[in-house]
């Protein structure tokens, strides 16, 4: 955080303490795995997951709990920039509605249904049905903090406002927009500061959100036939007894697993979005 950003441009070298390791690459994207690992906890209360069996991460509106909250997502911004920057991934999926607010742009209703769908339900209902004497809501929601019910506004005076036929489309509207920038405005801005001090924005406006999803993430699933095609043998050949096991045993893993194993080989479970072939080798000297 000390350093200036162009400082942080130039090439990235880590060394673990007491650990042998040339970093070709490998080294750093260990230490950024490990670093991400940690910071994008939901544990530290930065981050949380969007619904209780969706695990994508959203900003945590509850961050406040932590004082120094924001200098926190200022360097979690600084981190993905220096990730996105040096050809590096982040080993943590956030929400599509989160690269859009990275990209600018307009949150919709569609948004919701991959991080919400009992909530886009909902509000695709009240969008297609008649809801004139059906529903009692006004515009105003609750929402829980810190243990406590809270009510928001949508608009002013929004608790003594009916949702009607006729202002539906505005409720909902403003019920997605706060959804997703529901007491986040202030910690967004400083993760967006952070990035942009290294990813100016000017630089992602060819990109809609699920590139740059990948941009930042890598892929998420791992192509075993691409795996193996662009793996290099030295002192053995491809049908050796060694080999062949190796690939019989990657095969029998579990998706999981494979990530696990490339963690290990490489320093990171994500492949780049060129796949294996943009994968550079070299990580820590393993002891056995």
């Amino acid at each position: 955080m000390k350093m200036r950003p162009k400082d942080l441009k130039k090439r990235l070298m880590v060394k673990f303490r007491g650990e042998e390791g040339l970093d070709y690459g490998g080294v750093a994207r260990e230490w950024l795995y490990l670093l991400c690992h940690e910071m994008l906890n939901p544990y530290y209360g930065l981050f949380q997951y969007s619904t209780d069996n969706i695990y994508t991460l959203q900003i945590n509106p509850d961050s406040s709990i932590n004082p120094d909250h924001l200098s926190y997502f200022h360097f979690v911004g600084r981190v993905m920039g220096l990730a996105v920057f040096h050809s590096h991934y982040i080993n943590g999926g956030f929400t599509l509605p989160f690269y859009k607010q990275l990209l600018g742009k307009p949150i919709m209703l569609q948004d919701l249904e991959t991080t919400d769908p009992e909530l886009h339900k909902s509000l695709v209902w009240i969008l297609e049905n008649d809801i004139s004497s059906v529903l009692d809501h006004t515009f105003c929601v609750e929402h829980s903090a810190f243990g406590k019910f809270l009510q928001h506004e949508l608009k002013p005076n929004g608790q003594n406002l009916p949702v009607t036929e006729d202002n539906k489309k505005e409720y909902v509207k403003l019920y997605v927009t706060w959804r997703f920038m529901r007491g986040i405005e202030a910690q967004f801005l400083a993760l967006q500061k952070g990035f942009s001090q290294l990813i100016p924005q000017h630089l992602l406006k060819p990109f809609d959100h699920k590139e740059l999803e990948l941009i930042i993430g890598g892929l998420g699933k791992i192509d075993l036939a691409d795996w193996k095609s662009n793996t290099r043998l030295k002192h053995c050949a491809v049908d050796s007894n060694v080999v062949c096991w190796f690939w019989e045993a990657v095969e029998s893993f579990t998706e999981e697993r494979r990530g696990r194993l490339l963690q290990f080989v490489t320093g990171s479970t994500r492949v780049p979005l060129q796949g294996f072939k943009a994968l550079q080798g070299g990580s820590r000297t393993p002891h056995y």
